[in-house]
């Protein structure tokens, strides 16, 4: 007879390879589709001039006029945000995600006020965090771009099977 302390252990095993198959199977989808909802909402919110970073981006890209980057970072960010939503042209949807995301780390060389408190590399203002946790989406990103060739190889052996 089993004692009730292997009977738990059995049970956590079986419960614990559901969840890892389920999160190995299903992670990556719900990863990119995250992202794409994030860039979704942020770009909305520069097109529609109601994001509370906008002059930290306007600020940035002095070089430019303001209203008009923010407006078309916006729409960038949708539409990189829609391509991963739409899990198609990942490879060049993921090239306009690493270069706004690089884009990002401008506020630190140009605005190191703003991002740091007293220059202090160690102290980051609100600023600063908000650029430093684009390191987590990007990660985000490059695991999503991981995938690409998968992806492909399955199309193209779905595609044998069907002919």
């Amino acid at each position: 007879m089993r004692s009730s302390a292997s009977t738990v252990s059995a049970l956590f095993e079986r419960v614990d390879e559901r969840v890892i198959h389920f999160l190995s199977r299903h992670g990556i989808f719900f990863l990119r589709i995250s992202l794409g909802l994030t860039f979704v909402w942020f770009g909305a919110l520069k097109v529609f001039d109601v994001s509370p970073v906008a002059g930290l981006v306007a600020g940035t890209v002095y070089w430019m006029p303001p209203e008009r980057f923010v407006l078309f970072l916006g729409m960038w960010e949708i539409l990189v945000g829609l391509g991963l939503l739409a899990g198609r042209f990942l490879r060049i949807t993921l090239l306009f995600f690493l270069l706004q995301m690089a884009g990002t780390f401008l506020v630190l060389l140009v605005k190191p006020e703003v991002a740091f408190q007293g220059y202090n590399p160690f102290l980051l203002t609100t600023e600063g965090e908000f650029v430093i946790k684009n390191l987590v989406l990007i990660s985000g990103g490059l695991v999503v771009g991981s995938t690409v060739r998968s992806r492909r190889s399955v199309s193209r052996t779905l595609g044998r099977v069907r002919a």
